[in-house]
């Protein structure tokens, strides 16, 4: 690609510490940062040797050297700073969750699309190669009909109160931070589920500990997801077909290694991540190449199921009992 499009960095926490320096090593073109402190945002660009740091978001997004911003916030606020930017006239990369519920998505979603502009879940898992490659052996049969997802994403996070993971005001808890990825992965494998099942633990603080689903489809096939933040457990996942299976290795969401085994126990093949960095990168690349062809729509995650599974989370938080404050 040629025309690489100018960057702009919206806020300074650990996330965008990670996509900033996969960018940075796979020759991203990241022109400016912004943040709430103009302290922040000096050594944020003094890190990665970024040309402009702003003390605001507001002058980030007011930038003419800046194509497009990525929006790292916590989760509260990416309604607000994705339509700041958009009305500015950028495109956006916004944070996984997109939003806090399916109404602030369908917002941006619509926003951007009046403006001419693309809108972008970073579910940075989706265009990961090991994830290209699988979704590539289902649609050449190698597992015959698909039937079963079953996967996890537990951590031990901080058991502070006043952590974010831990603060509902911030959108704390296992479901937005941590179960997004299965979720996510199930509706790239089956689309919209037709039942939904889940239960869930709470910490002190409201916040939900633990949460389990499970979503039914047509045609025999379930999706099974298990996302806890106060225990570490093996973080695999699992794709059963008719014919194979697909045994993806901790930390399945992360460039990683794979096997497609058969029902008689042979591997037919296995397959191991190469990549320069964590991997972030390639919903840039996503990114840049959809702008280019003037998709304002998206492909491998089009905003559309974006908003759907959006629409899932808050029919999940219904039926466990989980409201944010304001709702």
């Amino acid at each position: 690609m040629t025309d690489r499009l100018r960057w702009g960095i919206l806020a300074t926490g650990g996330i965008a510490h990670a996509f900033t320096n996969d960018l940075k090593l796979n020759g991203f073109d990241v022109r400016a940062v912004g943040s709430r402190r103009q302290e922040a945002a000096d050594a944020f660009a003094a890190e990665f040797e970024i040309p402009t740091a702003y003390g605001s978001y507001e002058q980030l997004v007011a930038d003419p050297e800046v194509d497009v911003v990525y929006v790292s916030t916590p989760h509260p606020f990416h309604a607000e700073h994705a339509t700041l930017a958009i009305q500015a006239g950028k495109h956006v990369l916004v944070e996984k969750p997109f939003a806090m519920n399916a109404a602030e998505a369908k917002g941006i979603a619509d926003l951007a699309a009046a403006r001419g502009v693309l809108a972008l879940e970073a579910m940075w898992t989706r265009y990961l190669p090991h994830m290209v490659r699988i979704r590539e052996i289902i649609t050449a049969g190698t597992l015959g009909e698909l039937r079963t997802l079953i996967a996890d994403h537990s951590q031990k996070l901080s058991d502070d109160p006043g952590h974010r993971i831990n603060d509902l005001a911030l959108g704390g808890g296992a479901l937005l931070d941590l179960g997004i990825y299965p979720i996510s992965f199930a509706w790239d494998l089956f689309g919209a589920p037709v039942t939904i099942h889940s239960t869930a633990t709470f910490k002190a603080t409201g916040a939900d500990g633990q949460i389990a689903t499970t979503f039914g489809y047509g045609g025999d096939r379930i999706a099974q997801s298990l996302s806890i933040s106060d225990s570490k457990g093996p973080n695999t996942a699992v794709i059963l077909g008719t014919e194979a299976r697909i045994e993806i290795d901790t930390v399945w969401y992360t460039p990683t290694t794979f096997r497609v085994v058969s029902h008689d126990g042979s591997v037919l093949e296995e397959y191991r991540s190469e990549v320069t960095g964590r991997g972030m990168h390639f919903q840039a690349e996503a990114v840049e190449r959809l702008v280019a062809a003037g998709d304002l729509r998206g492909d491998i995650l089009p905003i559309d199921e974006t908003v759907a599974i959006m629409a899932t989370l808050d029919a999940i938080r219904e039926e466990i009992g989980l409201r944010y404050p304001g709702e």
